[in-house]
């Protein structure tokens, strides 16, 4: 068990935003798993993403348990999702948290985002956010997690509404950083964001959680290195993608523990020494799983596997067989 924010995960197991956590089927596949803790949504974005099913797709590589993808967010608008979601919690007396995945590119939008969100947990408090800043596959728009300091408008937005709700679970799924200066600067904003608590004086952040890793962008396969496609030149029509699955593993297992180890270096009267990290990345064992723990994830996320096995997966990962 893990407790993000007021979210209690059991099982610390659940499913990274991705493409096989898109419809109704797969949402409720997943709520439905004993083995995930938490559900999480396929980013979605206020009017959808124009989704081409020739252009935007995913290959398996032939050699390892890894993909390469080419997709953007979900063609799925958050109404869609918040449909869906109340429609499955609407039957179970289940706690089971629902994670909606989503992101904006101004603080307007993100303002209707929450808002709407905000709505359907007056009825289902169980549900939370993630602010996904780092799809490395939306031509013209590289993702915004590069740039943390850039954020800072979009996450002034989130801020607020834990402000105004500390019930909220927020969370920031990142891409995956390589240099120490890159950690330091996302840690640097999120310091920026924390508040003092009022009465107590304790200093306490807006962002529960951080999701890391997303795919790594700008990787390219060969048809000849992945399941089927032989005739085409490329594993995806775009010829670059997003990399996940056991070759992103190792880079994966470096961003936890470096923001493991930046968040203990806080302090206890940091406002950050509560934020929690999902590990993702790579996660197609129970032993990558425990990796992920000893590195210093809480929760443990995936998406490769999921695609593979659909959600016998999750009880791979508990250490089925």
């Amino acid at each position: 068990m893990a407790r993000i924010g007021t979210l209690d995960i059991v099982p610390a197991l659940v499913n990274s935003s991705c493409a096989w956590s898109s419809n109704l089927e797969q949402l409720t596949a997943l709520f439905d798993c004993p083995h995930t803790g938490a559900v999480i949504t396929r980013t979605t974005t206020l009017n959808g993403f124009a989704e081409d099913s020739e252009t935007h797709t995913v290959a398996f590589a032939s050699e390892s348990l890894s993909t390469l993808n080419s997709y953007g967010y979900s063609p799925h608008k958050l109404s869609q999702y918040l449909e869906w979601i109340g429609s499955i919690l609407s039957t179970t007396s289940s706690k089971k948290p629902f994670i909606i995945s989503a992101t904006a590119s101004d603080p307007e939008s993100m303002q209707r985002v929450v808002s709407e969100i905000q709505v359907l947990r007056k009825k289902f408090p169980q549900i939370g956010i993630e602010f996904n800043t780092s799809c490395p596959n939306i031509q013209g728009s590289p993702p915004a997690g590069y740039t943390p300091r850039e954020l800072r408008p979009l996450l002034l937005v989130l801020a607020d509404a834990w402000a105004a709700d500390p019930t909220l679970t927020i969370g920031l799924k990142l891409p995956p950083y390589v240099h120490a200066a890159e950690f330091a600067e996302v840690i640097h904003v999120l310091r920026g964001l924390c508040t003092l608590e009022p009465g107590s004086g304790v200093a306490r952040s807006p962002i529960a959680y951080l999701a890391c890793t997303n795919t790594l962008g700008n990787s390219l396969l060969f048809a000849d290195q992945v399941q089927g496609n032989a005739a085409a030149e490329f594993a995806v029509p775009t010829a670059l993608g997003g990399l996940a699955g056991e070759s992103l593993h190792p880079l994966a297992l470096g961003n936890v523990r470096s923001f493991s180890e930046a968040l203990k270096a806080e302090g206890s009267s940091s406002g950050l020494r509560d934020v929690v990290i999902i590990g993702i990345g790579g996660v197609t064992t129970a032993a990558a799983a425990e990796r992920m723990r000893k590195a210093g994830a809480k929760v443990v996320g995936s998406a490769t596997l999921f695609g593979k096995e659909g959600v016998r997966a999750f009880e791979i990962l508990a250490g089925g067989k």
